[in-house]
């Protein structure tokens, strides 16, 4: 090789490694600039794209973005809900707010004479509440008694007597609180308490069921959501939002119309493998008068109990819906086997007579209500807070 050529030879070797040199430096130098995380390796156990596991029943299991071994910049912080204090305070101002009912029965007790028609003036005042004719004509042949036996005209003696004998037929003695502890299941081991989520469309079910979750999490609960509405693929994703904020697993169907009953049984088996605290398994919405709809709900109640008993079979009703709220309720409560109501948009209007008619028929207690649109406007129902409400 002559000399000229192995000079040739030579650059061309030095021109390559400083390219590669430099191309090095370049990709160092745009790696330093991009966000924090995007460079991070996966931790394992950690969703990706594809990767997610499958359920016995073709379920996915969602791993809240956001929550530990989550990737990328793009994930939000974890919110932390409001405490049941705070919730409570908010609510009883909500519901101070408005005083329809009270203020409309008041003004006619504080009259100088009662007549028959100022009496009956009463009894209208108290259906349009939706108050039911029984509990009605309760507390009217109370009031008139007392009225008659005390001989009082002091307006507030006479608001004290209505807000007792009103407290009287909310019935603040009964049992309100949620089943959220952990139960031997038919294996003696324990299972999560598993909360069922029933009602008709449009009562708000699945938002109730992102901020029951929130609630719950306020406890330090470990929860998980069953996402058993298949028929709308818009209400599995809505929990996946809802549990994303919090930091809350969801349990969903691989596929648009899966069984629900499947979804189900899933969420519930994946609460248990989890050791978590909570399952709450959202249904899709259904006319109570639709026996193919109920049927599959008493399918989803018996398979949903399989590993351990349901803790908890709640339903949604709309407070502004009235006395057709009272016919939802009896049919649910012969499939579902009910054990508690949750009342939305309870605003402390004029139909909040609801609260005494359901829980006079169905014999089973309001615990939960929603005030509002915010996310953490769910909280347990005081009596004593809303009788007070209601007269203003």
């Amino acid at each position: 090789m002559s000399t000229q050529t192995l000079t040739l030879v030579l650059i061309a070797i030095g021109v390559l490694a400083v390219a590669t040199i430099v191309t090095v430096l370049v990709v160092r130098r745009r790696r330093a600039q991009l966000p924090a995380g995007t460079d991070r390796p996966r931790v394992p156990g950690a969703p990706t794209d594809g990767d997610d596991q499958l359920g016995a029943g073709g379920t996915t299991t969602t791993a809240p973005t956001g929550s530990a071994g989550s990737v990328g910049p793009s994930a939000p912080a974890l919110q932390t809900p409001e405490g049941v204090g705070a919730r409570l305070v908010r609510l009883r101002s909500r519901l101070a707010r408005s005083g329809a009912l009270g203020q409309a029965l008041l003004a006619v007790l504080g009259r100088d004479h009662l007549d028959e028609a100022a009496w009956e003036e009463l009894e209208e005042t108290l259906l349009q509440a939706d108050l039911g004719i029984d509990p009605t004509t309760s507390l009217l042949t109370s009031l008139r008694t007392r009225i008659r036996v005390d001989g009082t005209k002091d307006p507030v003696a006479i608001r004290a007597l209505l807000r007792e004998l009103l407290l009287e037929q909310v019935d603040p003695t009964m049992d309100r609180s949620l089943a959220t502890t952990p139960v031997l299941g038919a294996d003696g081991e324990p299972h999560p308490a598993t909360i069922l989520m029933v009602g008709v469309n449009g009562t708000g079910k699945t938002t109730t069921v992102g901020k029951l979750a929130r609630l719950l999490v306020a406890q330090d609960k470990d929860v998980v959501l069953g996402a058993a509405d298949t028929f709308r693929a818009a209400a599995a994703d809505q929990l996946a939002t809802w549990g994303s904020r919090v930091g809350v697993d969801v349990v969903r169907s691989a596929k648009d119309g899966a069984d629900p009953a499947s979804v189900a049984h899933d969420a519930v088996t994946a609460g248990a493998r989890a050791g978590a605290d909570v399952v709450i398994i959202d249904t899709a919405g259904r006319l109570q008068n639709k026996s193919g709809l109920m049927d599959e709900l008493g399918k989803i109640v018996r398979v949903a109990s399989r590993p351990a008993p349901i803790a908890e079979s709640l339903l949604v009703l709309d407070a502004t819906t009235g006395q057709n709220g009272l016919r939802q309720a009896r049919v649910f409560a012969e499939v579902a086997h009910l054990t508690g109501i949750v009342l939305t948009k309870l605003d402390g209007s004029a139909k909040g007579g609801i609260v005494v008619a359901v829980q006079r028929e169905l014999g089973i207690p309001v615990k939960l209500v929603g005030l509002g649109e915010g996310a953490d406007d769910l909280a347990p129902f005081e009596p004593e807070a809303f009788v007070d409400a209601l007269l203003g």
